[in-house]
């Protein structure tokens, strides 16, 4: 039987099909929930259509699905991290800011460029609460990775910009990232550091559960999703695990994060272990124990088969989150001229899904991927043979 390290080595000619998947299944989570969303908020009736528990695991667990991406984020970007540069202490932090500017600037200057023509045009959905938040007071957020603080005290923003709040919370953390690599240099000591964000998630989220969207969306409320994500990645790269105990953790971390999802209302934050601030926790500690065997090449190979459309809305997560909610509102507007049928209404959810994932594959495809390569430059190709085991992609 091959050893893990040599299953390992394989896998470092492709992407992390396992890794792939999750994010399929998050973003896909994602888009229709606020699909789900337009119709609830437009007094369609839509929510008795399914069972109560189906109802909830498809349409109402997109916050549960942007946590589940926090923790894979911080998988990819400590993993990626200990490849390029053999430890996080040799963290270098120019070549690390650089590559994460030419991965996320590019879609967020051009989402932030569509909403601010579509605001002008007064189109509903991108046009901005005055009341709440002025057009350049939210460019000024978004860019400087306050969005969810603007939100949190003042309400929500409209639908098209309301999304950037998570892209918020990631880039904080990037920012803040190589320099407590540098300053703390140990890998020993690093997870300690990161204890301080675990222990301080449930914490903040039970002193602000009264007080929402900033409950949820207060960087310390999701940083401990993050900060397993970096443990899950050190501890696929330094420690020695045997592939019986990889693959238990595989399952049990699949186990746990369902059990989440099905049974912990993601909305109700006085209900079971949520008065604790513990079912995100146990969400997250459920993802980063997938990762782990998924990181050493286990369980890539059947989580990839009959999954390829869903790795491939992995691929693209990062430019479905951004601009989904751009066809949404559109076709969401179109559908509100009269009256339609339940057969309409499917339709339209269908419709609104397949447009959200066109979408982002033409700007992946045509727009992000090659001003990546050409922002990265000579650093992506000297960098390729090693960073293949886990290709990158932002979160969300």
């Amino acid at each position: 039987m091959a050893s893990i390290d040599s299953k390992a080595e394989d896998l470092s000619r492709s992407r992390l099909a396992g890794v792939d998947v999750l994010r399929g299944l998050c973003i896909l989570s994602v888009v229709l929930h606020h699909i789900h969303l337009r119709f609830t908020l437009g007094k369609y009736p839509v929510n008795n259509v399914l069972p109560e528990t189906l109802n909830q695991v498809l349409f109402w667990s997109g916050l549960y699905a942007v946590i589940a991406f926090f923790v894979i984020s911080g998988f990819l970007i400590t993993g990626l991290s200990i490849r390029r540069w053999g430890a996080l202490g040799g963290v270098h932090i120019g070549g690390f800011y650089r590559m994460r500017a030419a991965r996320i600037l590019p879609c967020l200057l051009l989402v932030l460029a569509v909403l601010s023509v579509l605001h002008f045009l007064d189109v509903p959905g991108a046009k901005m609460y005055p009341e709440r938040a002025s057009l350049g007071r939210s460019l000024v957020a978004a860019l400087t990775f306050h969005m969810n603080w603007l939100e949190g005290h003042y309400g929500w923003s409209a639908p098209g910009w309301g999304i950037l709040w998570s892209l918020s919370i990631e880039e904080v953390f990037y920012l803040a990232f190589p320099l407590v690599c540098l300053v703390v240099r140990s890998e020993k000591l690093l997870p300690w550091a990161l204890l301080i964000l675990i222990v301080a998630g449930p914490i903040n989220r039970v002193v602000f559960a009264d007080d929402q969207p900033w409950g949820a969306y207060a960087y310390l409320s999701c940083m401990d999703g993050m900060a397993f994500g970096c443990l899950a990645a050190l501890v696929s790269a330094r420690a020695t695990l045997s592939e019986r105990v990889l693959r238990v953790s595989l399952v049990a971390g699949a186990i746990i994060a369902m059990l989440v999802v099905v049974f912990c209302n993601e909305d109700d934050y006085h209900a079971g272990i949520a008065r604790f601030g513990l079912n995100f926790t146990l969400l997250e500690i459920g993802v980063a124990l997938m990762l782990v065997p998924l990181g050493k090449g286990i369980g890539n190979r059947a989580m990839s088969s009959g999954t390829s459309w869903l790795r491939a809305l992995g691929r693209w997560s990062y430019e479905i989150y951004l601009f989904h909610m751009l066809p949404l509102i559109g076709l969401i507007a179109w559908f509100k001229r009269d009256e339609r049928s339940g057969a309409a209404i499917v339709a339209t959810y269908v419709c609104m899904l397949a447009a959200s994932i066109a979408l982002g594959f033409l700007i992946s495809r045509y727009f992000s991927e090659p001003l990546n390569r050409l922002l990265r430059g000579k650093t992506r190709i000297s960098e390729r043979h090693v960073s293949q085991p886990i290709k990158e992609g932002s979160a969300v």
